[in-house]
């Protein structure tokens, strides 16, 4: 079941912060670089986010979530987290599949870290193409996608 979810419920952000937090850890293994902004954030932080923010439930527990922001004619992902524990049992993707049935755009916008392959695989699958990289740190890239409908 996927949600939008109240970050003002702190039960809800809390469950979030850790998904966040170990998410991160992992892209931060990965790419070989912990300065990840989201892995730095604290729970009045996130709560405070202005992001819109959907939730993938697996029962009754939250494993994973995408965060957007919108214009006219763009959807910008700024977060897609999953559990580690729920890792590779599809909730990334049926998050993106549900964000493009509510909030369909022309263009859609990502980016993740260069070494995150199975990020960029999941994009790319998902007809994103890569538009620029930009090193965000000494050695460090992200890789910027772009998906046109």
């Amino acid at each position: 079941m996927i949600r939008r979810l109240d970050l003002s419920d702190p039960a809800v952000a809390e469950r979030l912060l850790t998904i966040q937090h170990a998410a991160y850890a992992v892209e931060a293994e990965l790419i070989g670089f912990d300065g990840i902004p989201p892995l730095q954030e604290d729970l009045a932080g996130l709560m405070a986010s202005t992001e819109h923010w959907l939730g993938r439930y697996d029962g009754a527990v939250l494993v994973g979530a995408v965060a957007y922001e919108l214009t006219d004619d763009s959807v910008d992902i700024s977060r897609l987290i999953v559990d580690p524990a729920y890792a590779r049992r599809g909730h990334g993707r049926a998050l993106l599949d549900h964000l493009d049935q509510l909030e369909p755009r022309p263009v859609s916008l990502v980016s993740t870290g260069s070494a995150n392959t199975p990020a960029i695989t999941l994009y790319k699958a998902r007809g994103y193409t890569e538009t620029d990289q930009v090193e965000v740190a000494p050695g460090v890239y992200v890789t910027q996608l772009r998906r046109v409908s």
